[in-house]
């Protein structure tokens, strides 16, 4: 389900691949116990179908995390889901109400 997201230089490989389909990028804190909770519910949970989904550890990659918050303008929280549509950052939400049910109906 996740392809991992470790470098700022794949936030423009994102940015673009979404003009052909929907992005979603998942930050996770693994010292968080909600965040685990959430990254497990998610992974049981049917995914919209040709959507592609991102996985970025926070703690090791924290620019990375930083960068995602300068760029798609959206305030730094853990866990975080952000779906990006056409370049942009057009749903995020962060703690327990992120739920798969919900991006999907965006789709």
């Amino acid at each position: 389900m996740w392809t991992t997201l470790e470098s700022e230089e794949q936030l423009a490989a994102i940015r673009q691949r979404s003009f052909d389909h929907p992005v979603v990028i998942f930050k996770h804190s693994t010292r968080c116990p909600t965040s685990g909770m959430v990254k497990s519910r998610l992974e049981r949970s049917v995914s919209p179908e040709g959507w592609e989904f991102y996985y970025l550890d926070l703690i090791r990659y924290r620019p990375v995390s930083n960068r995602i918050a300068e760029l798609f303008g959206v305030e730094h929280e853990s866990p975080q889901v952000l779906l990006i549509r056409n370049g942009e950052c057009v749903y995020d939400e962060s703690h327990m109400a992120i739920r798969m049910e919900e991006l999907a109906e965006l789709s």
